[in-house]
């Protein structure tokens, strides 16, 4: 396909599919659902890109987006890309100081804010951002003498009509379109640079190679935020690359809601988290049936199961697990779809982090097209697995326009049409990161296999090498032990020591139940010393450790009082831990580990 900017992409849709819906959101105190067309959507785009032009905004120029997803997101995006500036989107959830660096670091002559909440944010790093304009906010009701409101941009006089086509004109696909800042896990958050090239890669690419049947019949519920490369590119771009409709989540608290009656997508994108709790609810859900019914389901589970894992190997299922299957299909796996993904749901995919291969295989099993891929703010999706061709514990195949090959030291390398550019005024960390070759150092340790399924084993700078020179990957051991349902979160740690040592959070809630039913009284400070925890902790360890060899098995374990938050800076608001800002928390503990050792 010959290149195009995203705003040209945009309108061949709106020239295809102008009548059909293309934003859905619920307004007022009654929720009530509420459409955008793709025509009408269109000229609103149109009177924004106007606004910013009149607020002297130029091709080049940066404007940041420190909001919810919503509408109003979406045109300024599109009126964004059209005019040739560049958007920056810091999450919602950071703090002043970080979300104010990366506005600083982009150097945005805008900022859209979506409430109170992120405009006192603004005014308090505002001093810091140097090249920082205008504020234009979502809420009119934030109207000031420093701020302009969506509707007063939307609403500015500016150019005419063919000296606003000029300008879209100019804009090249080689432009930069967006820069996704990383998640900082291991440092200072960098800005990938991504062109309309580059972005279009992924939404072409599924089109391209018939890879989803996607059409402007699908409706896509936008939850994860849209900072989100994952989001950004197959939950924005890639719906108003085909026509199909965006509906707006109001958030974690509504998400079962809208899935099941609500607004029941036909796809939709989540982190694995998301998607584990939802496994976790259903069995508990399970486990309080009577249990004839309980036995009945279990069996119509177990089936699916079966057959998902036998199809993930690439095995045949036989005659009598086929005639089981269909059984199971008709009188159990449909109902349960129908009640957890409100019985449309034909694409799902699962990314930002390693999925639980239980939790993939519960899914598939009961008939959930649950894709899991994989992808970098700097690389777009690298790869992803096809619908009814899952390969459990691997993120799939490549997509279109996509090059990766495995290191001498089993780090993925990239390149393609999706690399990024370089790094937003880091040329030092950009000759780090991309060879001379053109190939992108992902950081991440994988295999391919003989017929082009990625594995992603972990991270290179997570890599435990012990004492005796050993090395251990924790992020397998770790998704092992939160299989645990005592156990939230699991930090191994061990780097130039002799064994392997844990930090855990206790999923507090069973934590608590449990130890009422033993009689053990106390807040979670007392409890986590207590012995009987203690060893309840121990064997749940000592279950991970049976299917281990010696030098992987983890010796020694401390419980954390607390959960990991992104407000307390031990995960990022992809919800990734961010192992350094946990090593440094609780360096007094991890302290003990050495001294024991």
């Amino acid at each position: 396909m010959q290149p195009r900017t995203l705003y040209k992409m945009f309108l061949e849709t709106v020239e295809q599919h102008g009548s059909r819906p293309a934003l859905g959101f619920r307004a007022g105190r009654d929720h009530v659902m509420q459409y955008v067309t793709y025509t009408e959507l269109a000229k609103r785009v149109r009177h924004f890109l106007r606004g910013l032009d009149a607020l002297g905004l130029q091709r080049g120029d940066a404007l940041a987006l420190l909001a919810e997803n919503c509408p109003q997101w979406a045109i300024v995006d599109l009126a964004v890309q059209g005019l040739g500036l560049k958007t920056v989107s810091p999450y919602t959830t950071l703090p002043v100081a970080q979300a104010g660096f990366i506005v600083a670091d982009s150097g945005a002559k805008a900022i859209v804010v979506h409430d109170a909440k992120q405009l006192a944010k603004v005014r308090e790093f505002r001093a810091e951002a140097k090249e920082l304009q205008h504020i234009i906010v979502l809420d009119p009701t934030l109207k000031a003498e420093d701020t302009l409101t969506f509707e007063e941009v939307m609403q500015l006089p500016g150019k005419s009509d063919a000296e606003i086509d000029a300008l879209i004109a100019k804009v090249s696909p080689d432009d930069i379109a967006t820069l996704i800042y990383t998640s900082g896990t291991t440092g200072t958050p960098k800005g990938a640079m991504l062109s309309h090239t580059n972005v279009l890669q992924t939404p072409d690419g599924v089109v391209e190679s018939r890879l989803a049947e996607l059409n402007s019949e699908d409706v896509f519920l936008s939850f994860l935020p849209l900072s989100h490369i994952t989001e950004r590119i197959g939950g924005h771009y890639l719906p108003l690359r085909v026509g199909a409709c965006i509906v707006y989540s109001l958030g974690l608290s509504a998400l079962a809601e809208e899935i099941q009656t609500v607004v029941r997508p036909t796809s939709m994108l989540c982190v694995p988290r998301l998607w584990e709790n939802m496994y976790s609810k259903a069995k508990e859900g399970l486990a309080k049936r009577p249990e004839k019914e309980r036995s009945k389901i279990e069996w119509g589970i177990g089936i699916g199961e079966r057959s998902a894992l036998l199809r993930s190997e690439g095995r045949s299922l036989g005659l009598l697990l086929k005639l089981q299957l269909a059984v199971a299909e008709k009188l159990i796996l449909s109902k349960i779809r129908a009640k957890i993904t409100g019985g449309r749901l034909r694409y799902s995919v699962s990314g930002g982090a390693p999925l639980d291969a239980k939790t993939a295989t519960f899914f598939i099993g009961i008939g959930v097209n649950l894709l899991e891929g994989y992808g970098l703010s700097e690389t777009n999706i690298i790869a992803l697995n096809r619908p009814n061709k899952q390969r459990i514990g691997t993120v799939g195949t490549l997509l279109p326009h996509v090059e990766v090959k495995i290191a001498g030291d089993g780090e993925i390398l990239m390149r393609g049409q999706g690399r990024m550019q370089g790094y937003y005024d880091r040329p030092e960390e950009t000759a780090e990161a991309i060879d001379s070759e053109g190939w992108f150092h992902t950081g991440d340790i994988g295999e391919l296999s003989q017929d082009g399924f990625l594995k992603i084993t972990d991270r290179k700078k997570d890599l435990l090498v012990l004492s005796n020179g050993k090395k251990v990957a924790p992020q397998p051991l770790e998704a092992e032990l939160k299989q645990s349902e005592y156990i939230g979160e699991a930090v191994l740690f061990g780097d130039r020591q002799p064994t392997i040592s844990a930090l855990l959070v206790p999923a507090f809630d069973k934590l608590l139940h449990w130890a009422k039913e033993q009689g053990i009284e106390g807040n979670i400070e007392v409890l986590i010393e207590n012995d009987k925890v203690q060893r309840l902790f121990k064997e749940q360890i000592d279950k991970v450790n049976a299917t281990l060899p010696g030098y992987e098995r983890i010796k020694r374990f401390r419980l954390i009082p607390r959960p990991f938050s992104i407000e307390g800076g031990e995960l990022t608001p992809t919800l990734k831990v961010r192992r350094k800002v946990v090593a440094e928390k609780y360096a007094h503990l991890i302290a003990t580990f050495s001294a024991s050792s």
